[in-house]
């Protein structure tokens, strides 16, 4: 295997990685935390925010904005090649869906939410803190998960591909 691939792979890893994360928060996590109180909710909320930034996390969410620009370019061969297509879709899909959306969208919502002083709050200013954070956190991170899997999917097919031409034969 050259070193090239193992690279690929390595990026495809950390990847699906990062997409099973998202996964899991779209499919179990919101959806028990939405079950909780409000103030239950929040704290739950705050911690989680609190515990995600971690070395294990950071090498993979990173790591990912990283080794798939790489990929892309070691693989890079010529213009019509299929994976060097997909490598630069799944570029801008990271980059822009997961990482974007999660620099402009998630961490602004998670920093007001750390913000947030629960022990001197009130029931309706708890109520309120929860209905600005948790239905456009969901979206965001619906919206992530998504560009997740898409960038996931792009990386196990160039992973398969063995930089087929876009040319169809006459």
């Amino acid at each position: 295997m050259k070193t090239t691939d193992i690279i690929l792979v390595i990026t495809t890893t950390f990847s699906a990685l990062i997409a099973g994360l998202f996964y899991a928060y779209s499919c179990s996590v919101n959806l028990g935390l939405g079950k909780l109180s409000d103030a239950d909710y929040i704290k739950a909320m705050q911690s989680i925010n609190r515990e995600i930034q971690n070395p294990v996390f950071f090498a993979c969410f990173f790591g990912t904005l990283i080794l798939i620009p790489l990929s892309a370019y070691l693989n890079y061969q010529q213009q019509t090649s299929v994976k060097s297509w997909l490598l630069l879709i799944a570029v801008f899909t990271y980059a822009i869906g997961v990482f974007g959306i999660t620099v402009v969208g998630n961490v602004p919502l998670n920093d007001a939410l750390e913000n947030f002083n629960i022990t001197n709050a009130t029931p309706d200013t708890i109520r309120d803190q929860r209905a600005l954070f948790e239905t456009k956190w969901n979206a965001f991170n619906t919206i992530r998960t998504v560009c997740s899997l898409i960038t996931v999917i792009l990386l196990i097919i160039s992973c398969i591909n063995q930089n087929k031409s876009l040319e169809v034969a006459a």
